[in-house]
């Protein structure tokens, strides 16, 4: 029987520094969602420390949520990044602040923290923006750009849990 595979989302990012909050806020609003579905792990990174990463062990998929800084894009513009670059962000040994990680080094860590469980199926998202000053609250193109990876996200979860609901049935129908 085919299965959903277990998933983890994480969030990065500083809620109070205006649009570096943009990772948290999406994983609220995923939280909402899918609180009730055990395979999907949410996880709230915030300014977090790495320890915060050996909770991965055991899913089959990390999807990562953060905001990025100097693109030269407009505020709220959304990159979903491909697995040659996920994989060329892979850091030996990454520098860090004990309270405080980004995706590529918490990437990193995943990796030499899970080993052999460290999952094929990465995800990496990530929404341009340029406000990370001390304030409350995000500029609207970052919170529709928020809104916009909540139903991508949304839309590829539930496509697969249909998919699998559909397969197992299909299954249980062809054995009887």
């Amino acid at each position: 029987m085919k299965k959903f595979k277990k998933t983890a989302l994480l969030g990065f990012g500083n809620p109070a520094r205006s649009d570096d909050g943009v990772g948290c806020y999406v994983i609220q609003q995923l939280q909402k969602r899918y609180s009730e579905r055990q395979e999907v792990t949410i996880i709230d990174m915030g300014t977090s420390a790495f320890e915060v990463l050996f909770q991965l062990k055991g899913n089959e998929r990390i999807i990562f949520v953060d905001g990025v800084i100097n693109t030269g894009e407009p505020d709220g513009t959304l990159y979903h990044l491909p697995a040659s670059e996920i994989d060329a962000a892979i850091q030996e040994d990454p520098m860090v602040f004990l309270h405080s990680l980004k995706w590529d080094q918490a990437l990193s860590y995943a990796k030499k923290i899970l080993q052999d469980d460290y999952p094929d199926d990465i995800g990496v998202y990530l929404i341009s923006i340029t406000n990370t000053k001390l304030d409350i609250g995000m500029s609207p193109e970052v919170v529709a750009a928020g809104e916009r990876l909540v139903d991508i996200i949304v839309k590829r979860l539930d496509e697969e849990a249909l998919e699998v609901a559909n397969g197992n049935r299909e299954a249980i129908t062809h054995r009887q």
